[in-house]
Formats: structure tokens, sequence, C-alpha cells
């Protein structure tokens, strides 16, 4: 090596480190933990947060609800002050995401702190529904079978649950959901309309043949007005049912579980969702939930380290925990203790098939 070429990498690296020891000063200057993300995940994060702060010299992180997808772009925009140290999420972190992540320099530590249902509820003062998945699918799918039963997709014709289901009422379809960018948007799509999808076997065979033009059939949601975008606000949902007892909403099972007197869950394929019908997997639309934590942030932000220890504390995530109470789904102790450890040695994802 020349002496020019020499002098060019002791100036790069000069300049990586200058860089680090900026972004770490920076860092430093910030004296709370920054989290966004999942609305489903911000009311355990929340109380984690105020536990945390009462217990420590620290101060209370700042949490925001955000959506998964919206907190995933702001995790993952890179590292330093201006960038959030943790981020919820009500689905695991996509492989899109992680490359994401990875590209502008994020290391990320993954925590599963638990599960959760998703539910179709509706008032109080209606009768409930018992729905299959397949009946979610045909009336929120964009595109159904044709019902003249050959093997072709027309524009969803429904308009009324019976016309999906005879034994259904014949009550128009009208459900409250969140956007796109929701995880609970995402997981919903995953567990309950392709669930019902892959009930047609010359669909469920596209899976294998065109993965994409599978998800496409199985994961698309109308746009016709019968499926309503309602925001990332799982309590606007709640509350908009109250008033109007005909809809349906879509949202986690903590939310039914802190609003049980106002709104009830529906039975889907016999199944109630309950505490325990999650937590044994009867219940057929549950789903697990993260944080993710940034890990160059981790011995610069004042205070991460004892959050993730109190948020992977038996008081917190146990199944006599706090979280419980706020109608959050335990892991296994076997898994807790998994998660816990993996955690107190910081080990980064790198393969999302290793889960």
């Amino acid at each position: 090596m020349n002496n020019r070429s020499a002098s060019k990498k002791v100036l790069a690296s000069a300049l990586a480190a200058l860089t680090i020891a900026a972004s770490n000063a920076a860092l430093a200057a910030r004296d709370h933990i920054s989290i966004v993300g999942s609305s489903t995940v911000y009311p355990f994060t929340t109380v984690v947060a105020e536990r945390f702060s009462r217990a420590t010299q620290f101060k209370t992180p700042v949490v925001e609800s955000t959506g998964t997808g919206g907190g995933m772009k702001l995790f993952c925009q890179g590292v330093g002050e201006s960038t959030a140290d943790i981020t919820g999420a009500s689905r695991r972190i996509k492989q899109s995401e992680l490359e994401m992540c990875n590209g502008n320099g994020v290391d990320v530590v993954e925590v599963q702190i638990g599960y959760d249902g998703i539910v179709l509820a509706n008032a109080k003062t209606a009768k409930p529904f018992e729905l299959s998945r397949k009946d979610i699918f045909l009336a929120l799918a964009k595109d159904v079978p044709n019902p003249d039963g050959s093997e072709t997709l027309v524009p969803n014709p429904y308009k009324t649950w019976k016309d999906v289901n005879p034994t259904l009422p014949a009550a128009k379809i009208e459900v409250l959901g969140p956007p796109p960018t929701s995880g609970t948007r995402d997981a919903f799509a995953e567990l309950a309309m392709e669930g019902g999808c892959k009930k047609f076997d010359w669909i469920a065979a596209k899976k294998k043949s065109d993965k994409s033009a599978y998800k496409a059939i199985c994961h698309n949601v109308r746009e016709d007005g019968f499926y309503v975008e309602a925001g990332e606000n799982d309590n606007l949902i709640v509350n908009k049912l109250a008033a109007n007892p005909n809809a349906l909403g879509i949202f986690g099972f903590s939310f039914l579980d802190q609003n049980a007197d106002k709104v009830q869950g529906s039975l889907i394929e016999g199944q109630e969702p309950t505490f325990e019908s999650i937590a044994d997997n009867s219940y057929p639309v549950s789903r697990p939930l993260f944080v993710y934590v940034k890990k160059a942030h981790v011995d610069v932000v004042p205070g991460i380290k004892q959050f993730l220890a109190e948020f992977t504390n038996d008081r917190a995530w146990g199944e006599e925990g706090y979280l419980a109470d706020k109608g959050m789904i335990p892991l296994p102790t076997a898994e807790r203790q998994k998660v816990a450890n993996n955690v107190r040695k910081l080990n980064a994802l790198t393969n999302l098939a290793a889960k």
C-alpha cells in the first residue's frame, strides 16, 4: 500500500470514529428514552414506562402511537438523537424492514413480549356475531370467488352478512378497521382473511405456483365503503361501535378487555376471544407482540437497559404481572426465560427464519 492510500485509509477511519463519537455525544444529550410504534403495544409500553420511572431515577420514556409500519420507518432511519430507541410492533419485523434498518446502520434486538388476539367486536346492545374465517374473507376481500361456482374471481358483490352466509343476519356489512400501516391490519389479513381464503382449494394452490397472486387475493381489502378505515386510534373505533350497533370493529383483545362494558367480541369458529382461548391457541386469530431495540443506543441513552429489565421481569410480563391485567397474554415460562436471556446479551437479529 502506498503512502497516499494509507493516509486515505487512516483519514476514513478517523472520520468514522468522529461520526460515531458525535452521534454518541448527541444521544448522550438526550435524557429520555424515545419509543414509537404499534397502537396495540402502546398501552403496554406506556404502563411499563410509568412503572420504570417511578422505580428508578430515570425520566419517563416518551411513548408515541404511530402504528407498526410507521414506527418501523422512524426506528430504521438510522442512529442518533433524532431517531427512536425502541419501536413496538403487533407483528414480527418484515425482512424488508430489517434490511432497511441494517442498511442505515441499525442493529436490531428483538423482544417478543407476549400475545394478543384480534377481535371483531360490536356494541353490547347488539346481538353477538358468530363468524368463520371464510365468512370474514367473503365479507371483506376486494375480489372473491365467483358465486356461480367457477374457479374465477369477481369484485366483491356482497352487501349484507346474509349474502355471505344464509345463517348470518340480513344486516349491511359495515366494518371499522385499521389502515394498511397498522400491524393489526397486517395480522388480520394474514390470520383471519387468509385463513378463510385458503378454504378455497383452487386459491390455496396458488400459494405454490404464484405466491404474489395468492397474497393479493387473500389480503386485499375491499374499497367500496363496506370496510371503513378508522385510523390508528382503537379507542375511536370502540366509541363508534357504541354509537352504531350495526357496525363491527377490528382491534386487539386488550382493547376489548378494557372496554368490556361497551363492546363484545364475536365468536370465530365457535371460539370466544378470551385470555384463556388466546393463551392456549384455541382462538384462531391471535398473534405475537414485539418491541424492537436499537442496540447502538443501549449504552448511550440513559435507562434503556433498566427499562428492558423492567419489561422482561415477571412482575411485568409474567402470568400474574401487571401487563396481564392490561390484557396482554404472557409467553410460556420457558419462552420468557429464553427471550430475557437474549435481551440481556443484546443479541442482534440477523435471520428472520430463526424463529
